[in-house]
């Protein structure tokens, strides 16, 4: 949270407070009708070393969503809520500023708006002063290049790398630099072991076997067996396929050659059709060919078996 907020919101009001303080807020609100609604991330920080809060609401996002900003105007009335039911307004009845941030980590464009009265038009006379204002904070990681991400000392910039489908260089790069960053910071570094690891499976598919680990040294060394087991296993799986490739190739050309001799030029439709055949369509047309007395008995489909 305190990488989030330093290297990806300019503001230098929130860079100057002590986020030793930051405090996770419980993340689920129930609203007064008993509807339940389970927040991403919340968080609480010290203001000028009072218990004058900031509060800070994450959404997680993967998908546009064009009624983000209904949703997040929700999310911070359910918030105020459990705070005025939990007696943690400030003095004067008071409620706590809060941050409403939306990180989006897809890959369309964000295009929806960022503040709710942006989806309500605009009205004449006493209607237009009523009409509500909020808004949140877009953090769009595809905004961010690989480049920009790898220049910052940044947690979450480091996160951001390993989302994206990453070459194995970087991924084995990122993980020394965060040993290095969290080199006193143990349990942070087991919760990165076991979150990457799961984040290369999902990418993988579950194609790259890795046993469970909770030790970045460990995962690296692994890592560097497993991604030159998976690099061998897929050039040759790609050889196979090549040969595979190949042979279809070679026989679509004799065909083509075999049908030229005995009927002429033949059309471009028909080219078309030998060159997307596969391979088992191929040698059923070469069958054909030997007892074919016209091209079309060649390309002709089978006569359907009689019914019972």
């Amino acid at each position: 949270m305190r990488d989030l907020a330093l290297g990806f919101i300019p503001d230098a009001w929130l860079h100057s407070l002590d986020y030793s303080t930051l405090q996770k807020m419980p993340g689920s609100y129930v609203s007064d009708d008993m509807r339940h609604r389970a927040d991403d991330v919340v968080w609480r920080v010290k203001v000028g070393g009072d218990w004058v809060y900031l509060y800070i609401l994450i959404e997680f996002q993967s998908k546009v969503d064009a009624w983000m900003a209904v949703r997040m105007m929700s999310y911070v009335g359910l918030l105020y809520q459990d705070l005025i039911k939990a007696k943690q307004v400030l003095p004067d009845r008071k409620l706590p500023p809060v941050l409403p941030i939306v990180l989006y980590n897809g890959d369309a464009p964000w295009t929806p708006a960022t503040n709710i009265s942006e989806l309500i038009p605009k009205v004449p006379g006493l209607v237009s002063q009523f009409l509500p204002q909020m808004q949140y904070l877009l953090i769009a990681e595809n905004q961010y290049t690989e480049a920009g991400l790898a220049q910052m000392q940044n947690l979450a910039a480091a996160m951001m790398r390993l989302q994206r489908p990453p070459e194995q260089s970087t991924v084995l790069e990122v993980i020394d630099l965060l040993n290095a960053w969290l080199d006193d910071n143990p349990e942070l570094k087991r919760i990165f072991a076991i979150w990457i690891r799961a984040v290369l499976l999902r990418q993988s598919k579950n194609d790259l076997a890795l046993p469970k680990v909770q030790d970045l040294k460990e995962l690296k060394m692994t890592l560097a067996t497993r991604f030159e087991e998976w690099a061998h296993q897929h050039k040759d799986q790609g050889r196979q396929e090549g040969r595979q490739e190949g042979r279809k190739e070679g026989e679509a050309r004799i065909l083509q050659r075999l049908l030229v001799a005995r009927f002429g030029p033949l059309s471009q439709e028909t080219l078309a059709a030998l060159n997307a055949a596969s391979t088992a369509q191929l040698e059923a047309w070469t069958d054909r060919f030997l007892s074919a007395r016209s091209l079309d008995e060649v390309f002709a489909a089978p006569p359907a078996p009689p019914s019972a």
